[in-house]
């Protein structure tokens, strides 16, 4: 940890921003291949996800990928693409570089403009994948193809997966981890779909990149309470729903243990520094005193920082009774619970049954996918800050888990090391993924260019 902080304290901030001025063809054939893939609706229901795989796999043939080296991987209706550049060797094992080439559903009626044609307004660019995550797709597939035109060999292997159905099952992630590992096994991945730069609302200028190396995972456990029934002009103390309702309420007030990593830690104290009040103070001292009972109860007020250091369950769906007449015979509440690295969805299954007594019933709706944090590398922390330098200077790189979950947790869970490095920046009143009129600011979009060429040639180029 001495080395990271002498490494982020050296920051330096004169490099020249090189977005603005990267080559023509270059900046012309991102936003080609950009406008290409916005257009297609590759939401969960589309059934568009292959046919983006086989136009990005015949743009990698056309520049000179051999046929070997560039897979489309089947799944059910979706697919996955792995495209590996080789190297020589002499650098080590592989890196992988990943994404997600599938969008969240998007409604024409609900949009100002069309969610899957590539709009350029007033400085950003609009569409549903703009900034989560065709983006990435873009500037990861053109910095490839324009590395390969230039002649680069890199000295280790680089690989591409950009997967199929991130935003619904993962199933497309899993199966490639799983039955694919061959294709994607790598020293480690860098995450396109994780971390990434703030702006300043004011100034507009960069402040902070966060490198993801943790995320939560996902659990959902559903709920249930049951009950003969009866005729509702005979009501009884036993009731399914009321039983169901102190339940709920017994998960309201479930705390779970304190927890903390180097990677929260340091995104607390730097969030701790642009905090102001009650809030900001909490997480300095939470920062320089893990965990401070005191300034966890200030900071699990806070709908947007209670994730960083707990487990946390929530109820989210309701479902009960038979009849309006008739004593409900069952309920169900289901629970969904984002995992704090280290902790097991059964030990958190065990801690909401002691919660709520063995009268009701509690079952995992899925098999979650659970991972543990990632080592924090100072050698991929370097690479990034160079790589900042040289597309988006005078942010300060901070080390982050994220309270939600990507591909990335999957490439943990098998085995392969994953950082979260969304190579874009923006204000975070920008920040519309999932929602309504998705943008990108466009000298945002161009910078992710000279970010990706100098993050691969420090990790992957020669001496």
């Amino acid at each position: 940890m001495r080395r990271l902080a002498s490494l982020l304290a050296s920051i330096a901030l004169a490099s020249p921003a090189f977005g603005a001025d990267a080559p023509v063809a270059l900046r012309a054939e991102a936003r080609a291949l950009f406008e290409s893939i916005i257009a297609m609706d590759t939401s969960v229901t589309k059934h568009e996800v292959p046919a983006m795989a086989g136009l990005l796999a015949e743009r990698f043939r056309a520049a000179g990928f051999p046929t070997e080296d560039v897979h489309i991987v089947p799944f059910h209706d979706t697919a996955s693409l792995v495209v590996r550049y080789r190297g020589d060797g002499s650098g080590g094992r592989p890196v992988a570089f990943l994404a997600h080439m599938d969008v969240v559903t998007a409604k024409r009626s609900d949009w100002q403009r069309d969610p899957f044609r590539l709009t350029e307004e007033a400085g950003y660019f609009y569409g549903r994948g703009t900034a989560d995550v065709k983006q990435e797709v873009a500037l990861l597939t053109a910095t490839f193809l324009n590395l390969k035109a230039t002649g680069f060999v890199p000295s280790r292997d680089l690989i591409i997966a950009f997967s199929g159905d991130e935003e619904s099952a993962q199933d497309s992630t899993v199966d490639l981890v799983d039955n694919h590992h061959d294709l994607i096994d790598a020293e480690y991945a860098l995450n396109g779909d994780g971390g990434g730069g703030v702006f300043d609302e004011a100034t507009g200028k960069p402040t902070l990149y966060y490198v993801q190396g943790a995320e939560k995972s996902a659990a959902t456990y559903l709920l249930t309470t049951r009950n003969a029934g009866g005729h509702s002009s005979q009501p009884r103390a036993d009731n399914a729903i009321y039983d169901l309702a102190d339940a709920l309420k017994a998960v309201q007030r479930l705390r779970f243990p304190i927890q903390w990593s180097d990677w929260t830690i340091s995104d607390l104290k730097a969030a701790g520094h642009v905090t102001p009040g009650a809030l900001g103070a909490a997480l300095r001292r939470f920062a320089a005193k893990p965990g401070d009972g005191a300034a966890a109860r200030e900071i699990e007020r806070s709908p947007a920082f209670i994730g960083k250091i707990r487990t946390t369950c929530v109820a989210t769906q309701l479902e009960g009774g038979h009849a309006e007449n008739a004593l409900p015979q069952s309920a169900v509440a289901t629970i969904n619970c984002r995992i704090f690295p280290g902790t097991s969805a059964a030990a958190v299954q065990q801690a909401l049954q002691a919660a709520v007594g063995e009268r009701v019933e509690i079952a995992m709706r899925y098999t979650p996918l659970v991972s543990d944090a990632s080592p924090l590398r100072p050698d991929v922390m370097a690479a990034v800050d160079k790589a900042l330098r040289a597309s988006t200077p005078g942010a300060v790189v901070v080390p982050t888990m994220a309270v939600y979950a990507t591909d990335g947790s999957v490439f943990r869970r098998g085995g392969i090391p994953t950082y979260g490095v969304d190579s874009t920046f923006m204000k975070r009143s920008d920040e519309f993924r999932h929602g309504l009129n998705e943008r990108i600011a466009v000298d945002a979009f161009y910078a992710g260019l000279p970010f990706w060429d100098t993050l691969i040639r420090t990790i992957a180029g020669k001496p």
